[in-house]
């Protein structure tokens, strides 16, 4: 049997130059464009694996997952891995600034792991790599080694 080929298409605002329209456009997402998401659930540990930009257009699949496994018995920690990550915007930063949050309010340590290149540079600057480096990521994140 062939493998399922899956179109992604979103709409995005697009100006004529040639005369000043402002439309939305339907516009086929390929798929170095695409965030893959894979969740390695536990009771103890949740791993988020993240594959691909996290921007704009995937941004609410990741918050829509990690807001998912924060509801009902979460795991004790969650690792969102970004060694995948090539690109992140402010409102990738705005979604895990928000799961850092809940978990924060329901007692879950949430850790990011694989920050490297352009990211951590992002991270570095906008002084949020310490907001996520706490005692607890620390130690869960060398129990994956």
């Amino acid at each position: 049997m062939g493998k399922l080929k899956l179109s992604v298409f979103v709409w995005k605002l697009a100006c004529d130059e040639r005369t000043r329209v402002i439309a939305l456009k339907r516009v086929q997402v390929t798929e170095g464009e695409r965030l893959d998401i894979t969740v390695d659930p536990g009771e103890e540990r949740a791993i988020v694996r993240l594959h691909g930009p996290l921007g704009i257009d995937s941004s609410p699949d990741l918050r829509d997952r990690l807001l998912a496994i924060l509801q009902g018995q979460p795991p004790k920690t969650i690792i969102v891995d970004l060694t995948e990550v090539a690109s992140i915007d402010a409102s990738g930063i705005a979604t895990l600034l928000e799961a850092l949050k809940v978990a924060r309010n329901r007692q879950v340590t949430f850790c990011l792991k694989g920050l490297q290149g352009r990211v951590v540079r992002f991270f570095e600057v906008t002084g949020l790599l310490s907001v996520f480096e706490t005692a607890g990521c620390k130690d869960a994140l060398a129990e994956l080694r």
